[in-house]
């Protein structure tokens, strides 16, 4: 019966305009509404976090005990746990290297109520030293945002406040009043003092765009230069994909690469490998299995004697000598057992289906047999490694990469910028600072043209993927707009007979945390995609993350809710009156900003308090030490094992906010003071994370190069921005319905093409410089003598110039101990057979590169061609049953230890330092 509801009676008039009255202030409402549950929530936050922090010392300051993921050194560990304020969760320092000091931060404040003073006291500048370049930019990043959005705050108030609002008659009241549409008609003149602002707020932006840049430049250049990180595998090691059939020999490459300073040390060939990391992986699990079983039957042998029961007994009630002390203390239809999978092909076993095993002697067996064959597979590799040349009989012959580690650090440089063969694709991807751990390796045997193609696939999905993303991104701007919805279709006319506070929850809280739920189902896949494209290491998955997901937030988490939560409040009167529609666009898609605003508010009281509560990390922490923590070494990785940053989303999440504070600070005021807050408290939470509680790898390090991404960011922002205001000043429209901006549009063209012009030039300028070492540096390099100083005005001046201030900071605290470097022996004799016979040796009395090889350091092999078996730990017991499964075990050779791990009588497991070897 819908002509019913269509009736237009006096009644139905009436309320439709106190309906129009109320979602005239809906936008205030729902900001308020927003501001003060998400101050509250915070609040609350704050409050919890004052009395959690000084008991979880685990959660809020894992940093001022945890050791470093580094090397360790051969000094005697601490004999006993000094008795103090360490729970028994927790695992005493281990006093052992200079890095692990190094890396070690002070506690952060002992008194309960003083923390936001160290809080605010925090120097980000020590980020460097804890947790590397990556860290240290994204943390610069946001002060950078901070230094912008302060005066930008103070100014877009002191401008825009009474610029918009003072004296106006267009009708809006509320937040609406300081928008960029409420410019009446007749005070369209006022449109000026916007222009003012953009080209003072422009040029400044751009500024410190500019100064940034240099600084990210000449500091990674130090970084790169510093000895700690220049003399380690990583920094003198190239990455080299597409290589030719005839160039997939050890030798030839060396020869090849012997044209550039100090030739090549070392040089690995990857290989198809076939089925040994399946192999590696069937042992990894097996071990995995096996030290679980081990700990559930001492703890059931535990649990048994502490009960007073005995399985086997001899005829004279004593324990049975004659049996295995693991059946004299637990009966043998209690041992751990498990199902085998009933189909091959299948990865796990099901309940009720498959053949059921004794859990300790089946991965025992399977340990076994996968050293052995492991073994075989190993020694067939070493006879295709030590074989000259090419054959097509190997069993596992090269695929078409190689890593080379050079003598000479400004050497892999100049391999990585050099054009190395001369057809297309050929030897063209090559990747420097490479670090083993960072490496896809199945990834590293794509032809240079099927990875073409698969690049070419992946984007094609992705911008599938955007267009058919916006249908339920557009659903969720719609309901950010619930008072358009209700006084325009009246079909949703119950919706404007909630209470106010029921709306204002509705289009200010649920549409930014389903948003936000929305784009965390993205990542998975985009990462998927950008793997399936061939990306041969996990921080170039990230870099190339980051772009696709920028991409995603700026259409779906900005464009779109934008244009459809203006466009709704103003379709009727589109579709009413189609001559009308530069004016009600300019005046309804700036109320669009009321979303933006609860955005930011969000984000900004809710998410930073939430980071600095950690509630789900400290929750999750101790679910998982009662579910997870089972053996020795699980209770190792959920303790010490620190929480890394996913860089791919976490910068696009506070870029998606630059983006939204720069477009609307003209169009809405109050934005740039919510941003500055934002900004100023991301800033300081983000300092505390990474100096107290997070821990970045070296090996996933880029050294800062997510930065220059986001500084392309904040240029994308910038244009949207200006584009956004020009189209505006183009749209709006006098008393007499005439263009009355068309000045204003047009000098913001004339910036639209300044910005585009300084973008360009920062681009050319900087970018050879992001990734490669200068040859202006290489004396400073590793493997290079030491030359004199170059004259004054060199680009190295310019470099002690820029870091003076950090020169004398370093200085003030003194020298830091140097970091120490994995163990490669056999690596410093040098590699360059090229440069041998150049000075004199006959090469027949060079020995050969691939006999050298086995000397060589064993980093950049697949973990499954060298790794030994992983030692199974256990924990020794007060029964002596652990010390006779471990004399079990390594009398069918298997590797296994009881070091620093101990069970009591009651079952419960301490440990007192790290997993043997260090193989976690």
């Amino acid at each position: 019966m819908s002509f019913v509801v269509d009736m237009d009676d006096e009644t139905n008039t009436d309320k439709g305009s106190d309906i129009t009255e109320e979602s005239k202030s809906a936008s205030t409402a729902t900001f308020v509404t927003a501001l003060v549950l998400n101050a509250a929530v915070a609040g609350v936050e704050i409050l919890l976090f004052t009395f959690l922090r000084p008991k979880f010392r685990a959660i809020y300051e894992p940093r001022t005990y945890v050791p470093d993921e580094g090397p360790h050194c051969d000094c005697a560990r601490a004999q006993a746990v000094a008795k103090s304020d360490i729970k028994p969760h927790k695992l005493t320092p281990l006093p052992c290297t200079p890095t692990t000091f190094r890396k070690r931060v002070e506690p952060f404040s002992k008194s309960l109520l003083s923390w936001p003073v160290a809080f605010y006291k925090l120097d980000y500048n020590d980020i460097k030293r804890t947790n590397g370049m990556d860290a240290y930019f994204f943390v610069r990043f946001l002060r950078m945002m901070v230094i912008v959005f302060f005066p930008t705050w103070l100014l877009s108030w002191a401008l825009f406040l009474p610029l918009y609002a003072a004296g106006t008659t267009n009708g809006k009241d509320g937040l609406d009043r300081f928008t960029f549409g409420n410019v009446a008609p007749t005070q369209q003149a006022r449109y000026a003092g916007t222009i003012v602002f953009m080209f003072l707020f422009t040029p400044w932006l751009l500024y410190n765009i500019k100064k940034e840049m240099r600084h990210f430049v000449t500091t990674r250049q130090r970084h790169l230069i510093d000895p700690e990180h220049s003399k380690t595998a990583q920094a003198n090691t190239v990455l080299v994909t597409g290589v030719p059939r005839k160039f997939l020999d050890e030798a030839v490459l060396a020869q090849l690469f012997s044209h550039l300073p100090g030739g090549a040390k070392a040089i690995w060939l990857n290989r198809d490998l076939k089925d040994m990391p399946e192999i590696h992986e069937r042992r990894l699990k097996a071990c995995n299995k096996l030290e679980s079983a081990e700990k559930d039957l001492i703890q059931l042998a535990a649990k048994l004697h502490l009960k007073g029961t005995a399985p086997n007994l001899a005829a004279d009630g004593k324990p049975d000598p004659n049996l295995p002390l693991a059946e004299q203390l637990v009966p043998r239809d209690q041992r751990p057992t498990h199902r085998l999978p009933p189909f091959k092909w299948l990865p796990f076993g099901l309940p009720f289906m498959g053949e059921k095993v004794d859990t300790i002697d089946w991965c025992k067996n399977e340990i076994v047999e996968t050293n052995r064959l492991l073994e075989e597979a190993r020694a067939k590799l070493k006879e295709d490694i030590d074989r000259p040349g090419v054959g097509d009989d190997e069993h596992y012959p090269p695929l078409n990469s190689a890593f080379i580690l050079f003598n000479q650090q400004i050497a892999a440089h100049l391999a990585a910028q050099s054009l190395t063969h001369n057809e297309p694709y050929r030897m063209a991807d090559k990747f420097v600072e490479v670090a083993p751990e960072d490496v896809i390796w199945s990834n590293l045997g794509l032809n240079p043209y099927e990875k073409r193609i698969r690049t070419a696939i992946s984007y094609a999905i992705t911008a599938a993927l955007i267009i058919f993303w916006a249908i339920p991104v557009a659903f969720v701007g719609v309901i950010s707009n619930v008072y358009g919805l209700c006084t325009q279709y009246k079909w949703l006319a119950w919706l404007c007979k909630l209470p106010k506070v029921v709306v204002g929850l509705l289009q200010g809280i649920l549409p930014p945390v389903l948003l936000a739920v929305l784009m965390a189902l993205l990542p998975i896949f985009l990462r998927f995609l950008a793997h399936f494209e061939g990306i041969p290491r996990r921080t170039g998955l990230e870099l190339s993350l980051m772009t696709r997901y920028f991409i995603f937030q700026v259409i779906h988490s900005f464009l779109i809710v934008t244009i459809s939560g203006g466009l709704i409040q103003a379709l009727p009167g589109l579709l009413n009156n189609p001559t009308s529609v530069p004016t009600l666009l300019a005046s309804n898609l700036p109320q669009a900003s009321t979303f933006f605003l609860t955005y930011i508010t969000l984000q900004g009281l809710t998410g930073a308090a939430g980071g600095i509560l950690q509630i789900v990390p400290l929750v999750v922490y101790y679910v998982k030490l009662i579910l997870l923590g089972s053996t020795p070494r699980s209770i190792y990785k959920i303790k010490f094992s620190l929480r890394n940053v996913a860089w791919g989303t976490t910068f696009p999440s506070l870029t998606l906010i630059v983006v939204i504070a720069l477009v609307y600070t003209p169009l809405q005021p109050i934005t740039s003071g919510l941003a500055f807050a934002t900004f100023w408290l991301f800033y300081k939470l983000w300092t505390y994370l990474f100096l107290y509680v997070l821990d970045q790898p070296a090996s996933g390090d880029t050294g800062g190069l997510f930065f220059p991404k986001a500084i392309n960011h904040i240029f994308v922002g910038l244009y949207v921005q200006q584009i956004c205001l020009a189209a505006l000043f183009f749209l709006a429209r006098n008393q007499n319905k005439k263009a009355s901006a068309i000045p204003e549009g047009a000098l913001m063209i004339v910036l639209i093409v300044f910005t585009a012009g300084f973008h360009f030039v920062v681009n050319q300028s900087y970018g050879p410089l992001l990734t490669s070492l200068p040859l202006t540096l290489a004396h400073k390099s590793y493997g290079m003598a030491k030359e004199p100083s170059l004259p004054s005005g060199e680009p190295e001046d310019d470099m002690a110039q820029e870091n003076e201030e950090a020169d004398a900071e370093e200085a003030t605290r003194g020298k830091k101990p140097a970091v120490a470097i994995r163990d490669t022996r056999g690596a410093t004799d040098g590699f360059d057979k090229a440069k041998q016979i150049e000075n004199g040796d006959d090469e027949e009395d060079v020995q050969p590169l691939r006999e050298r090889a086995a000397n060589m350091p064993t980093d950049f092999n697949h973990p499954a061609t060298v790794e030994p078996q992983r030692p199974i730990w256990i924990p020794r017991d007060e029964l002596g049953l652990a010390d006779a499964e471990a004399k079990s075990m390594l009398g069918e050779g298997i590797d296994v230890s009881m070091k620093d791990a101990v069970m009591n009588e009651r079952g419960k497991i301490e440990i007192k330092g790290r997993p043997p070897k260090d193989m976690i």
